[in-house]
């Protein structure tokens, strides 16, 4: 038997872990689940009811993305990503990050100044951008999984206004941006699949 992981596509959370886990070369299988209709599995291995969710053979169950990137990682790291593991940088993206990225894209339903928190985004977009004219990745000369783990969130901040995006000074921050949307990892990453539902034919990474 394989892994199981529950996703959702377009979920950057669930994004960094499918990009996780292919690198690691680990097979499993994927269900894509519909937000809204949420399979009841899904929710009987993780009440909390977030992708991502990977349910092991054994009948361990991981939630949270970080830990399924590094579970991944752990078992076989053909690429050396855990060695660009940088917690602190990675706890700045989960936290300040995409709360500034959320009351930005979703200013109505937060009742937020948008652009307030666009421009504390980009303040942080700009510590990137240092961080890149020292390396071509955020950890060195190749990815690694910090940069997998931080990209979905600056793609999602990108997608939101991009000419108002192109015309910042954030020339390093998008040429990083395009080579990991670019790359061959990431459109194996963003498999388009129906929701699954029981009894469906697997689909696997």
């Amino acid at each position: 038997m394989n892994p199981v992981l529950y996703s959702f596509r377009r979920c950057p959370y669930a994004m960094r872990a499918r990009m996780a886990l292919i690198a690691s070369g680990q097979r499993v299988e994927l269900r894509e689940v519909v937000l809204r209709d949420k399979p009841e599995a899904m929710i009987a291995a993780s009440p909390k009811a977030t992708v991502p969710v990977l349910v092991l053979p054994e009948g361990g169950v991981i939630d949270e993305s970080l830990d399924i990137m590094r579970w991944a990682l752990a078992g076989h790291d053909p690429e050396g990503w855990l060695s660009g593991d940088d917690a602190a940088l990675i706890t700045s993206n989960d936290g300040p990050f995409k709360q500034h990225l959320d009351r930005y894209k979703y200013a109505t339903r937060y009742r937020s100044d948008p652009q307030a928190h666009r421009a504390e985004a980009v303040r942080m977009l700009m510590d990137l951008e240092v961080r890149l004219s020292r390396n071509i990745f955020l950890c060195g000369d190749r990815r690694m999984l910090s940069d997998i783990a931080i990209f979905p969130f600056v793609r999602q901040f990108a997608a939101t206004e991009p000419d108002w995006f192109a015309g910042q000074p954030l020339t390093r921050v998008r040429a990083w941006l395009d080579g990991l949307v670019r790359s061959a990892l990431f459109s194996r990453a963003m498999l388009r699949l129906p929701a699954w539902r029981e009894g469906d034919t697997p689909v696997y990474l």
